[in-house]
């Protein structure tokens, strides 16, 4: 019984005391809420109201395979400009799907990156459901509205709360550790490159812990799997980063 109890709780962190009462008695099981109370206590299982906080992180995981997030982020040139990089990232491979700059990221160019966008996911057979994002004002215009005439639903992270977008956020934090934080960018001809150089190491070589240490890339995943010989080395970004394969 406790392991019902238990399970129907976890299973569906949105579910009260009274919610799980009734959902007993209709598979004949008679319990009141006040012992379903006493069951969730003992073994540490908060109301619903804080076991909901949860499901944002199961709804990600559930829908993971079809939903991509975005964001902006922002770089300094050595002129003092700042540059404006919008980035699609899909949950399930962490794989960096589209990146666009702009040092003027108004309504009309972000509107153009989401046709952008869906014409290169059109190319590669590739769909996506859900679009995340946040509440930040560039996503104005017809951004939403062309994405969701393609049958995407939008779907707007929390107020206050970046750790919603995490996927997106640890990109950033990757890219700036890895590569811009130890670069100087003189202007955005420049920081589209390398960014592109980047984005295409990152897919397709650098491995991920959450993916087993494969890349994101499942196609270069597999490639690797090569017997190792003699080691070569190839550099990017004039030596920034390295990458190893085995010579053939």
């Amino acid at each position: 019984m406790q392991g019902l109890v238990l399970r129907l709780a976890r299973e569906n962190p949105t579910w009260g005391y009274r919610r799980i009462v009734g959902e007993l008695r209709g598979l004949g099981i008679t319990l009141s809420a006040s012992s379903v109370r006493s069951i969730l206590i003992r073994r540490g299982l908060p109301p619903a109201a804080q076991r909901g906080s949860a499901s944002w992180r199961r709804f990600l995981r559930q829908q993971e395979a079809t939903m991509l997030a975005c964001d902006f982020l922002t770089v300094e040139t050595v002129w003092l400009t700042r540059i404006y990089v919008l980035f699609f990232v899909s949950l399930e491979r962490r794989r960096v799907e589209f990146v666009a700059s702009t040092a003027n990221p108004n309504g009309d160019w972000v509107a153009q990156q989401a046709r952008n966008l869906l014409m290169l996911l059109d190319d590669r057979k590739q769909s996506f459901r859900f679009l995340l994002h946040d509440h930040d004002s560039k996503f104005g215009g017809g951004f939403d509205q062309i994405l969701r005439s393609e049958g995407m639903t939008i779907v707007r992270t929390p107020v206050r709360a970046p750790n919603a977008n995490a996927y997106a956020e640890r990109w950033v934090g990757t890219l700036r550790r890895e590569c811009l934080d130890r670069i100087l960018i003189v202007n955005r001809r420049q920081l589209e490159h390398v960014l592109r150089v980047y984005t295409a190491h990152y897919n397709r070589h650098r491995p991920h812990r959450s993916l087993s240490l494969q890349p994101p890339d499942e196609s270069a995943s597999a490639a690797a799997r090569a017997p190792a010989g003699r080691i070569r080395k190839h550099e990017l970004l004039g030596g920034l980063i390295n990458e190893y394969e085995a010579a053939a």
